[in-house]
């Protein structure tokens, strides 16, 4: 059975092979402090927000998200980060966990959930597709450090 729910302390270790999962497939390098400073945030959910999905008692899929401010309307929802073991893809963890991100921002009453993902992923997109409207926007980015 799946379950969505709050990462708790004992998920640390399944956490981050999930994360360093997502980091690799984006061909990023993160050193791994920032993996301790991202837990710790993620424990204190007050600025950004994590979600895991256990099937059987695996965590086998996680979700990194945050609020915030919109200039022309109530605040919104990020979704950052979304990532699911290889060995369950297909079987809804990654629907479950988006649905899981919109039941939490429509109990705060969130304007919207959003997200990217690069074009050349055809197995996220097929998803995404079904579950969200591409509104066909371009991302730019300067990096500052």
């Amino acid at each position: 059975m799946l379950t969505i729910g709050k990462l708790t302390p004992a998920d640390r270790a399944e956490w981050e092979v999930l994360f360093r999962g997502y980091i690799a497939f984006y061909e990023r390098i993160m050193p791994p402090a920032e993996y301790d400073r991202c837990w710790a945030a993620f424990q204190a959910d007050a600025r950004v927000h994590a979600l895991g999905a256990r099937l059987g008692g695996r965590l086998v899929g996680i979700v990194h998200f945050l609020p915030h401010a919109s200039t022309s309307g109530p605040d919104v929802c990020y979704l950052q980060d979304l990532f699911t073991a290889a060995d369950v893809r297909g079987k809804g963890i990654g629907r479950a966990l988006i649905e899981a991100v919109c039941d939490w921002s429509r109990a705060r009453k969130l304007a919207r959930v959003y997200w990217q993902t690069h074009h050349t992923n055809a197995t996220a997109r097929r998803l995404y597709d079904d579950v969200a409207e591409n509104r066909g926007f371009i991302r730019y980015q300067i990096e500052l450090t």
